[in-house]
């Protein structure tokens, strides 16, 4: 089964908690066992698993990727982008979740993030289950 996610994000960096969305697609996809993948398609974005029951856990994620990777660096890349190109390849592309008895195998507090770096735009998210 393979489903597009269609999303806008408000800032230029933001994380969006999409976790129900894929909740809801493995209930559509009648899949009891299966490997879902979730891809960004998109180079300056990413995707990850972590928690998303305080919401402090991401403000901490996005200040120390702000610490390690300045918007402003003296980049050579002209679009004046680099920045988020590099956030988008520490976070990676794609997540891998074990789908059980028609759920995701996700840890009690863990929960899955589109990150923009680069925003605020309107991106697509490609969900394939097996």
């Amino acid at each position: 089964m393979f489903k597009e996610i269609e999303i806008r994000t408000k800032d230029r960096v933001d994380f969006v908690d999409i976790t129900s969305k894929l909740k809801e697609i493995v209930r559509q996809s009648n899949i009891e066992e299966g490997l879902m993948t979730v891809f960004v398609p998109h180079t300056t974005a990413g995707i990850t698993i972590n928690e998303h029951a305080d919401p402090s856990v991401v403000n901490d994620i996005k200040k120390q990727l702000e610490k390690l990777v300045p918007a402003n660096n003296g980049y050579s890349h002209s679009e004046g982008n680099s920045d988020a190109h590099i956030k988008a390849s520490l976070i990676g592309s794609s997540v891998n979740i074990i789908i059980r008895n028609g759920e995701m195998m996700l840890g009690t507090w863990q929960g899955v993030f589109f990150c923009e770096f680069d925003g605020p735009r309107r991106r697509k998210i490609y969900v394939y289950i097996k």
